[in-house]
């Protein structure tokens, strides 16, 4: 068991810049008028000013998180065994690619051992490179050989401080966003200074290094900050194009990074067809929008061998049935409101049902099973029905997978964020439904307008874009909490946009009946400066704190444990377990595995569940025959998973498994009416009585207070 301990003494003011929220500033052949000389400079000296802070405060976020690592792990002065371990589960495996190509004898033999690889998954050969997002890894490895860096910097700090690099291009990114919203930088400054004070909501780089989030994330942030430029209005044709190869680019490396791309994308798309069918967003942009998801998504699929799980995702299924359904309905938005209701309705489902056709005819014909826990997870989990699906149960019992916790807004609400955000939201909700009807309705005509010009409630595309974003990400946040990272750091932007904004502003004191142009641009700035002083005062001292504690990584049981393997077991050895410890010792050890944590793939699931046996009540021959069907030699057992106490009865692996597995579960509480006792007790138990029907097929090699070591005999 991984933990950390204390660490023991001694061992060696700018302008405004708003962009105009009126469109009365154009001259009739569609140009901005030029502005003074002297604004033109100011406006110049701010943007200096605005990027030297977004790339100041970049760099001390990447410095803040490498530092709140050292301290933790005191990575710079344990073993290299230790440094490994660090890594823990999905991410060790991951890690493990990196260190097998810098390792190779050559680039072409480490990549030639990603696409034949037959030590991850035992009796097969699979494609590392089809089958994981690992890109990353190949080309970092790659850089760390051809550069001459070798002599000065090992491998693994190569590794990480990229990934703490990558940590100021997403603070970066998110502070350009908010600059880009609300015209001015310090919107940008606070966006950047609350996704520092509220890091433990807003990131995990510090403890989870190689998470394919970790890499996918800054360039999503990209990726936002490129479509909140695009859908700016006045762009020149040659900005436009530089823009929307921006954001192909950032939408391609999301892609490629991140296995989990395909469903982020689709909330993304899902929130353009919203405001398109709204008329809040120009449809031309939309589609280009859609076919670069497309295209980004495409080319994955290549570099990923024709991976089938991305051919048949819901992505590429509703982006097409949407341009098909825009094609068949050319008029959808054109008539009265009422028509234009009706025609909204038809289309949402033509789009519904195309897309799920076109879906199911691809995985059809692919034959794909790859992503079906996911949807029985998610059949599970919002309530149609109960399973027994072992898969399913998995994620249903993992806190990660849950609703967000309440203590989550308590946290962003002790440094001001909740609040904010949730005010900014409600005035943007009541302006987008207020912009949606009058679209719908047809009544924003010229002379209506005119008439109320005044009154009129308006809505930048970028900001409606910002508004629904946020809203759908957050509902993905609040049904599952691993999913916060993608919703709290635009809440930062949001939130920072919201309170920086002139129209925001605006609205409220025309309400208020209290609007001049210079109150508005006051209270503007002073509620910024004000909030940024308050998060500093309070928070400073903290981060001081933090960063001045001092920890050590300890974990000596499974130093143990890794040692032992490396100087007592053939490199050819078969190692089988939980799937979380052999990430570790694939990483540590070399030795070859049954199974791992990358879940998406079918056969890999019905062999973890398999090799899982060895918790649930089986008997030893059973057991062993299971075992050696995938060539094992070795098989570890944890205490931590037998006598497991960190869920609650029901949720337990051996709950799973013996539910699974048709048997009544272990201790006090009610059963199904169907399940019935075992024939026999628990494998892990009672494979530590030495009775001759266990030691008969298992000889116990290495124990200490975490693991149990067994050999298996090798039966004719």
């Amino acid at each position: 068991m991984t933990t950390i301990r204390q660490r023991r003494v001694g061992k060696g003011t700018e302008a405004a810049e708003d962009q105009p929220s009126e469109e009365t500033n154009v001259k009739p052949d569609g140009k901005i008028p030029s502005a003074p000389t002297g604004g033109k400079l100011w406006n110049i000296l701010s943007i200096i000013v605005g990027g030297i802070v977004a790339i100041s405060l970049g760099l001390l976020t990447s410095v803040y998180v490498a530092t709140l690592h050292e301290n933790d792990l005191w990575f710079s002065n344990i073993k290299e065994v230790e440094r490994e371990i660090s890594f823990r589960t999905e991410c060790g495996l991951y890690y493990s690619y990196y260190k097998q190509m810098i390792q190779a004898a050559s680039i072409q033999q480490g990549l030639h051992g990603l696409v034949y690889d037959n030590k991850t998954e035992s009796v097969r050969t699979i494609n590392i490179l089809e089958r994981m997002n690992v890109y990353q890894e190949v080309f970092l490895s790659i850089l760390y050989r051809i550069l001459p860096i070798q002599q000065y910097l090992e491998p693994v700090y190569f590794y990480i401080y990229t990934l703490f690099g990558l940590q100021a291009v997403y603070v970066i990114a998110l502070y350009v966003t908010s600059w880009l919203l609300s015209g001015t930088w310090l919107s940008g400054l606070l966006a950047a200074c609350w996704y520092i004070t509220n890091r433990v909501d807003t990131t995990r780089v510090e403890f989870t290094i190689p998470l394919r989030e970790n890499w996918a994330l800054p360039f999503f942030a990209v990726q936002i900050a490129a479509i909140t430029y695009l859908l700016r209005t006045h762009l020149q044709p040659v900005q436009e194009r530089l823009t929307l190869m921006a954001v192909f680019i950032a939408t391609f490396l999301f892609s490629l990074t991140w296995q989990f791309n395909q469903f982020m994308m689709l909330i993304q798309a899902l929130a353009l067809f919203i405001l398109d069918c709204l008329d809040m967003l120009p449809t031309a942009k939309v589609t280009w929008l859609y076919i670069i998801q497309i295209s980004g998504l495409l080319l994955v699929c290549v570099l990923q061998f024709f991976n089938s799980m991305i051919l048949g995702s819901l992505l590429i299924s509703f982006n097409v049935s949407v341009l098909i359904a825009r094609t068949i309905q050319k008029n959808l938005k054109k008539g009265g409101l009422l028509t234009r209701l009706g025609k909204l309705i038809l289309h949402i489902l033509l789009v519904l049902c195309l897309t799920l056709l076109i879906n199911k005819f691809i995985k059809k014909i692919l034959n794909l099973e790859s992503d079906e826990h996911i949807f029985k997870f998610l059949k599970a989990k919002f309530g149609f029905g109960a399973t027994r699906d072992f898969d399913a149960n998995l994620y249903l019992c993992e806190e990660a997978f849950g609703l967000l916790p309440l203590n989550t807004f308590s946290r962003l609400s002790s440094t001001l964020l909740f609040y904010i955000y949730g005010f900014v939201l409600f005035l943007l909700t009541v302006a987008a439904v207020i912009v949606a009807f009058r679209n719908l309705s047809g009544s924003n005509q010229v002379q209506l307008k005119k008439k109320t010009e005044e009154y009129t409630v308006t809505l930048k595309p970028d900001a409606a874009y910002s508004l629904v974003h946020t809203v759908l990400f957050g509902c993905l946040a609040l049904s599952t909490m691993r999913m916060k990272y993608l919703w709290t750091s635009h809440m930062c932007v949001f939130a920072s946009f919201g309170l920086c904004s002139t129209e925001v502003w605006k609205l409220i004191l025309k309400c208020l009946h209290l609007y001049t142009s210079q109150r508005t641009q006051m209270i503007k700035y002073s509620v910024a400066i004000v909030t940024l002083l308050y998060i500093s005062f309070k928070f400073w001292p903290g981060i001081m704190d933090e960063l001045s504690e001092l920890r050590e990584f300890y974990d000596p049981d499974t130093v143990e444990l890794m040692n032992w393997i490396k100087s007592n077991t053939p490199n050819t050895a078969v190692f089988a377990g939980s799937m979380q410890l052999l990430a570790g010792v694939k990483l540590c050890t070399g030795r070859t595995l049954t199974n791992h944590p990358h879940y998406e793939d079918k056969n890999l699931r019905e062999r973890t569940k398999q090799i899982y046996q060895i918790y649930a009540k089986r008997s030893p021959g059973d057991v062993h025959g299971i075992l050696r069907s995938f060539g094992t030699d070795y098989v570890i057992l944890e205490d931590s998973i037998c006598y497991e106490r960190r869920h609650s009865r029901g949720c337990r692996l051996r709950d799973l498994l013996d539910v699974a597995n048709g048997h009544i579960m272990d201790g006090l509480g009610e059963n199904e009416p169907d399940l019935k006792p075992s024939s026999y007790p628990r494998f892990c138990e009672e494979i530590k009585k030495n009775l001759p029907s266990y030691t008969m097929h298992f000889t116990r090699v290495f124990q200490n207070k975490t693991f149990h070591v067994y050999k298996l005999a090798k039966h004719k």
